[in-house]
């Protein structure tokens, strides 16, 4: 529910209560994720992240980083620096024994 286009999804998420394990304050989070790109996600997960508290620092690892940011957003832990164009997505698959793990950069 924090990110910016929640009103022109044509269908919106079950929201559920969340609750953490432990308090934030004092602590170091860290957000994972595959692919950063516009910096919209991170965004959006530091507004949710800020909502339970206010941690010591928060960090942000990713897989792939893309480049072509919206937002002065950066990675701290980079897998890969990927360039891409606007014209190309990248697809990330890790984790699953029946299907081949890699990283595709696909053209549209």
């Amino acid at each position: 529910m924090h990110v910016d286009d929640v009103g022109t999804r044509a269908e919106l998420p079950v929201v559920r209560e969340s609750h953490l394990p432990l308090p934030l304050e004092g602590r170091t989070v860290i957000i994972i994720d595959d692919v950063l790109y516009t910096g919209r996600t991170v965004r959006a997960a530091m507004d949710a992240i800020s909502s339970f508290g206010r941690p010591a620092k928060i960090q942000l690892a990713v897989l792939i980083d893309r480049g072509h940011r919206e937002l002065p957003i950066r990675a701290d832990y980079v897998g890969k620096n990927l360039p891409t164009g606007a014209n190309e997505k990248v697809r990330v698959r890790i984790g699953r024994e029946s299907e081949e793990e890699g990283v595709w950069l696909i053209r549209e």
